[in-house]
């Protein structure tokens, strides 16, 4: 067995449905989950989900519990995994890595990797670089030909070609809506121009200043209360100053200095008081002459009160119109004349970006032609994949071809890619929609996701009854397929057909039961005996029989040799 990177080794679940609390401990290779149908296997497939930062519901949440919780603790994790270090995260040092995903009766999420709280997009983006989930219905994802050109560039690894087309394809976009947006008839424009030009006008007879509205309002205050602010400061003039009756602090204060002058020398605290009364005196002067300049410089008048509570108003009502702040009408302003000299000059700048709108049409088909020409490529390559992968499938007799059609340039490209095929011999290829029945459907989304696989770096992949309407001999093909997979990757598998389960390396099988009134679900790994008898309930249903028993014990020597031989 090839050494597999990033593995699962353990699931743990609290909480989830039915199941109360259980800890799965996946080994490398290929693992297989059964059970009867309602057990709750697709209960462990839902936890996973979660998880790895899948959409939930409070309905996952067990009944009569207050929240739910999930871990996964994956082996083996490269430190250069773009997930954790776009979001400065890291496995600790043995390579280990632990995500958590607890969900609320609220609905809310509390998210962690390695114990570090991150949001559910990290986790998600995390998770799907750890493991894969191929459900039992994404092989209709097939019959959608929308998907089709991507499940190609993402084998092709186009990445290079598509994103210099998209980048040629902006830039047209971008010039078409220019001229778009130039483009009116003159009524419209007359309509346009008159419009700009009466605001232009109207901001600009405003004379707006930056700052003005924070220096009206000052004023405004000032001028409404000019009385109280006059009478303020004639108080305050009178206490420092005095009149001609009664001396004021500043006078006082020099005769209290004038007092100590004779005596300050006599004594080291008189001369220090001298001092102060010295320094107290200049400042009070100094205040004095303050107060004064600023009653002398107010000069309330009604008429002045007037005018600015007329701008005040006048503001108010711009801002209803153009913005909430001087600044921002003074940026309205700015706008309306660039759309307005636009609009004046739109002839000439129409043929400037016409001319430049050819130039970008034939950068796009040149783009668009080096695209396809790199997905005609991978296209070859990956058809002879998926024949391969189709013929390991026992579908021998199963076409497959990629078909490229032209069609005008969008953002993903010049050319609409189909899947076509063609189901016996002889017959015409043609989409797969109208071809496929379920179980080949099964089988041909399996080859692409296992070629897909081959080229990414996720360690693990969960398969939840992928093998929907297949069985006999194209089972046993399907089983083949998963243990060869299971040999570069880590495979979890969720499945009712006893050849896959029995190619399994581990089994568990998962079971429901009652208990206090409450009904439970538990995981149970299996040994050798108990998976016969597993083998031997898919097989016959309720009645096992010894030759059941022994037919379910050849089926897993018959696997063993199969996967020994691998």
């Amino acid at each position: 067995m090839e050494e597999v990177a990033a593995m699962l080794e353990l699931l743990h679940i609290e909480n989830i449905a039915v199941i109360e609390e259980a800890d799965i401990q996946f080994r490398p290779g290929f693992n297989a989950l059964t059970g009867e149908t309602g057990a709750g296997k697709s209960i462990v497939i839902d936890a996973m989900g979660a998880v790895l930062g899948g959409r939930t519901s409070r309905d996952l949440i067990r009944t009569g519990a207050a929240k739910a919780f999930v871990s996964a603790e994956f082996s083996a994790v490269p430190a250069d995994l773009p997930g954790l270090l776009e979001n400065g995260l890291a496995p600790d040092e043995d390579g280990n890595l632990l995500l958590q995903r607890e969900i609320s009766g609220e609905g809310k999420n509390a998210c962690r990797v390695n114990g570090r709280p991150i949001t559910v997009a990290q986790l998600r983006q995390i998770g799907g670089e750890l493991l894969n989930i191929h459900g039992q219905h994404d092989g209709t994802q097939l019959l959608d030909e929308e998907l089709h050109g991507a499940y190609l560039d993402r084998f092709g690894r186009t990445e290079e070609p598509l994103g210099a087309y998209q980048s040629d394809y902006a830039v047209l976009s971008g010039l078409r809506e220019q001229i778009k947006a130039l483009q009116m008839d003159e009524a419209e424009k007359a309509r346009r121009v008159d419009s700009l030009r009466f605001q232009i006008n109207e901001l600009e007879r405003a004379e707006l200043r930056p700052g003005e509205e924070e220096e009206l309002e000052q004023r405004r205050n000032l001028l409404r209360n000019g009385e109280k602010y006059l009478s303020a400061l004639s108080g305050a003039d009178y206490c420092l100053s005095g009149d001609d009756e009664n001396a004021g602090a500043v006078n006082q204060l020099r005769d209290a200095e004038e007092a100590l002058s004779g005596v300050r020398n006599l004594d080291g605290e008189l001369g220090e008081a001298y001092k102060r009364l010295g320094a107290l005196r200049s400042e009070a002067y100094d205040l004095a002459e303050t107060i004064r300049d600023l009653r002398g410089a107010f000069d309330f008048s009604p008429e002045e009160l007037d005018a600015a509570e007329s701008r005040a108003d006048q503001l108010y009502r711009l801002k209803k119109k153009y913005g909430a702040t001087v600044e921002e009408m003074l940026a309205y302003l700015d706008q309306r004349r660039a759309e307005l000299d636009a609009i004046e000059t739109a002839d000439d700048t129409l043929i400037l970006l016409e001319k430049k709108l050819g130039k970008a049409g034939k950068a796009v088909q040149t783009a668009g032609k080096a695209l396809t020409e790199a997905r005609k490529q991978a296209a070859a390559a990956l058809e002879a994949r998926i024949q391969k992968e189709l013929r390991d499938l026992d579908m021998n007799r199963v076409r497959f071809a990629i078909d490229f059609a032209p069609k005008d340039p969008s953002p993903d490209g010049c050319d609409v890619v189909r899947f076509l095929m063609s189901a016996n011999a002889g017959e015409d290829l043609k989409p797969i929609a109208k071809i496929a029945s379920g179980g080949e459907l099964a089988r041909i989304m399996l080859a692409l996701k296992n070629v897909l696989a081959e080229q990414e770096a996720v360690g693990t992949l969960v398969f939840d009854e992928v093998d929907t309407g297949v069985s006999g001999r194209a089972a046993q093909k399907v089983a083949e397929k998963l243990a060869q997979v299971s040999r570069r990757k880590q495979v979890l598998c969720v499945t009712h057909l006893p050849q896959l389960a029995a190619m399994a390396d581990t089994h568990f099988s998962v079971e429901k039961g009652e208990a206090k009134g409450r009904t439970y679900t538990r995981v149970v790994l299996l040994d050798r005996e108990r998976r016969k008898a597993e083998l031997a309930r898919i097989t016959g249903g309720s009645k096992v029989t010894d030759a059941l028993l022994a037919s379910s014990g050849e089926l897993l020597d018959a696997a063993e040799s199969y996967r020994a031989a691998l």
